[in-house]
C-alpha cells in the first residue's frame, strides 16, 4: 500500500510544487519512492492549469530539480480522503485545510517545517520577491525534507 502526501500552499507554483518534487526526490534516494507518493496543490484557485513559476522552475533547475511537469491545482475535498498526510507552508494554509477537512477523514494535517522549529512555523512566500526569496525558500524546504522522511520511516511506514 502506498503512503501518500500532499504538499499545499497558496497558488501551487512556488512552494508547495518545489517541496514535491524535492521531497520526492530526496524519497528516491532514500529507496522510498515505491512507498510514498507525492502531490500538490493550492488552496486557491488563482493559477489552476498553469505550470509552476518562472522563478520557481528557473531556481529549482539550478539545484537539478525540474517542476516543468506540474501543474496547478486547487484541494479538493477527495484530497482528504485519498491523502494519508497533508503538508500545510504555514498556517494560512493549515487553518483552511482545516476547515475544509470532512470529519472523520484520514488526512493528517501537519506544518510542513514543524520538522525544522527553528526556521519558524511558516515557509515565507516568495511569489512577490527575488530569486534570493526563492533560494530561501528552497534552502528550507532541502533542511526540512531530511525531517520528514525520518517521520515517515519511524512512525508512519512502519504501521503498513
Amino acid at each position: 500500500m502506498t503512503f501518500k502526501i500532499l504538499t499545499v500552499c497558496t497558488g501551487n507554483i512556488c512552494r508547495s510544487p518545489s517541496a514535491e518534487v524535492i521531497l520526492r526526490d530526496r524519497l528516491a534516494a532514500a529507496g522510498l519512492d515505491r512507498l510514498v507518493q507525492v502531490d500538490s496543490a493550492g488552496t486557491a484557485d488563482y493559477h489552476i492549469g498553469e505550470p509552476p513559476s518562472d522563478p520557481a522552475l528557473r531556481m529549482a533547475a539550478l539545484r537539478g530539480y525540474d517542476l516543468r511537469p506540474l501543474c496547478a491545482r486547487q484541494v479538493a475535498g477527495s484530497d482528504f480522503a485519498d491523502f494519508d498526510l497533508i503538508l500545510a507552508m504555514d498556517r494560512g494554509h493549515l487553518g483552511r485545510l482545516a476547515a475544509l477537512q470532512p470529519a472523520g477523514s484520514k488526512a493528517r494535517l501537519h506544518l510542513f517545517l514543524e520538522v525544522l522549529p527553528e526556521a519558524g512555523p511558516d515557509l515565507p512566500d516568495p511569489y512577490y520577491g527575488s530569486d534570493r526569496d526563492y533560494e530561501t525558500m528552497l534552502d528550507l524546504i532541502e533542511a526540512a525534507v531530511p525531517g520528514w522522511i525520518a517521520r515517515l520511516q519511524e512512525h508512519f511506514l512502519t504501521k503498513a
